[in-house]
């Protein structure tokens, strides 16, 4: 069944070719004002792609009136209804009396302004309006009347200050200047989509009309999958991390119970992070078993680890004096959504350490991870509930915070992002720390995209590892860096329900020249 518009369009083919038998050229706003751009430009290309016509495309910018200007051409300006009111009065009318005589309290509230601009009108000593002048040019009326017949405004400042005005607007007019073809006929011939085997069987092919290939027609839209921008940042930072030696850490467990999210980390257990309005809290089960190893050929002794943490928070070890506060069992068990992955580093420099290198001590090592943590966050620009982290860990002897700078400035280059800052900062289970900071051009100004710092020995030392191997601990969202470098201000655009999908299928499927 035909669709309007093919009718329409199928109507018009021989419209356009009954015209130009007439005539050649022909214009279509003037042969075919009422028809459909649409329609005529499909009836257009199937004529060209047999010769049949050609075609010129004409485009030009129309001013056309607004409403209010519609208003102004039949009543004139709202200043010139003002002043021939008040001529029709000689000693003056007050603000109550010239509404009533126009009876559009709007065009007085604008005319009188303009007027009184113009010194068409004045103010008597009772504050009555009156006509300053005999008689006046309509300016504006004539303005507008002369765009309602031409369609055009040549002088630009005029049309700007009509515009300004909301009397006018600026449309773009599309037409078609059609001229005969090499194949012009009053019909369109019939034409043959496909050669069959009767045709070559019979010989028919030869006298027969085939339609030709249009090359320059656009296939179907392919909805083809896209990854997301965060996946294709993602696997840019899991490739730099390979490159500089890393082992990806196993992040499977978004459970976490609080000595691994926490205590292993020196967190103490009155830390405000730990409070409801920070951190999501598991209902049922409410609470994890003591940490245990998942192997059965690991022989650490866990309890043991257990019991330095709580001795190094509740009365100090180690050098440190501790936090000197009630340990509870019950607090460090209960179960949360992960606020960082440091816990799994955590649970992976633990293991570090029941390794042995050549030299019979823990070998270095460069551990890495990018999922998913959970923060009771208030959502705004730059803040989610949900985001994702991407975390790095490298343990040696002898490291210097100077060392870690130098390894960000690298780390961070290979990404394109270079515009870096460091700021002295606090975590629990690092000392030095440092925040780091990336300008942001949407923004126009410098936000945080991680932290980092030198873990402390309360934190390493409870662990078993030697005394002289420093291990230094970054970590930042992974959406930071891909707002960055794509230039979003709201974090939102980038991740949850307000994700333009059209976003998703148009970012570059690589980034070239970043190194």
């Amino acid at each position: 069944m035909e669709t309007p518009n093919s009718k329409t369009s199928e109507e018009l083919t021989t419209q356009i070719l009954q015209a130009l038998d007439n005539v050649s050229p022909i214009l279509s706003s003037e042969k075919f004002p009422t028809a459909s751009f649409v329609a005529l430009k499909a009836a257009l290309d199937r004529l060209a792609s047999r010769t049949l016509v050609r075609y010129d495309t004409l485009e030009r910018d129309e001013v056309l009136l607004e409403p209010e200007g519609e208003q102004i051409a039949i009543n004139g300006s709202h200043e010139a209804r003002v002043f021939e009111a008040l001529c029709s009065s000689v000693e003056g009318l007050t603000v109550q009396e010239l509404e009533k005589t126009v009876g559009d309290k709007n065009v007085v509230k604008i005319g009188q302004g303009k007027a009184f601009r113009e010194k068409w009108i004045s103010k008597t000593k009772d504050g009555k309006f009156k006509a300053a002048t005999e008689s006046i040019q309509d300016v504006t009326r004539e303005q507008v009347q002369a765009i309602k017949t031409t369609r055009a405004c040549p002088d630009s400042k005029i049309l700007a200050d009509l515009k300004k005005r909301k009397l006018v607007k600026t449309q773009r007019n599309i037409s078609f200047k059609i001229f005969k073809g090499a194949k012009f006929a009053l019909q369109i011939p019939e034409e043959a989509t496909d050669l069959t085997a009767e045709m070559i069987a019979s010989g028919s092919w030869k006298q027969t009309t085939f339609k030709p290939y249009n090359f320059n027609a656009l296939g179907a839209e392919q909805r083809s999958g896209a990854l997301h921008p965060l996946n294709k940042v993602r696997s840019e930072f899991r490739q730099i991390f390979f490159e500089m030696g890393f082992q990806e850490m196993p992040t499977n467990k978004f459970v976490e119970s609080g000595f691994w999210n926490f205590d292993a980390l020196f967190v103490p257990q009155s830390h405000p992070a730990r409070d409801l309005q920070d951190t999501f809290y598991i209902a049922d089960p409410r609470v994890a078993d003591d940490p245990r190893s998942d192997s059965p050929d690991e022989k650490r002794d866990y309890q043991a680890y257990w019991q330095n943490v709580k001795t190094v928070h509740q009365e100090g070890k180690y050098g440190s004096i501790g936090y000197r506060i009630p340990w509870s069992n019950e607090e460090s068990r209960k179960l949360v959504l992960r606020t960082h992955t440091t816990s799994v580093s955590a649970e992976m420099l633990y293991k570090l350490a029941a390794q042995k290198g050549p030299d019979g001590r823990p070998p270095p090592s460069r551990f890495f991870s990018i999922d998913r943590v959970f923060r009771n966050e208030t959502v705004d620009m730059t803040h989610l509930a949900e985001f994702h982290q991407v975390e790095g860990v490298i343990a040696d002897y002898n490291l210097t915070l100077g060392g870690l700078m130098k390894f960000m400035d690298i780390f961070f280059g290979k990404m394109g992002i270079t515009e870096l800052k460091y700021k002295p900062a606090y975590n629990p289970y690092t000392e030095p720390s440092m925040e780091i900071f990336s300008y942001h051009r949407g923004l126009g100004k410098f936000i945080e995209i991680g932290n980092s710092g030198m873990f402390r020995p309360e934190v390493l030392e409870t662990m078993d590892l030697p005394r002289d191997m420093r291990v230094f601990g970054f970590g930042l969202s992974l959406e930071r860096p891909t707002m960055i470098m794509n230039s979003i201000s709201n974090i939102r655009e980038l991740l949850g329900h307000k994700v333009d999908l059209n976003f998703i299928r148009n970012s570059p499927a690589v980034r070239l020249g970043i190194t």
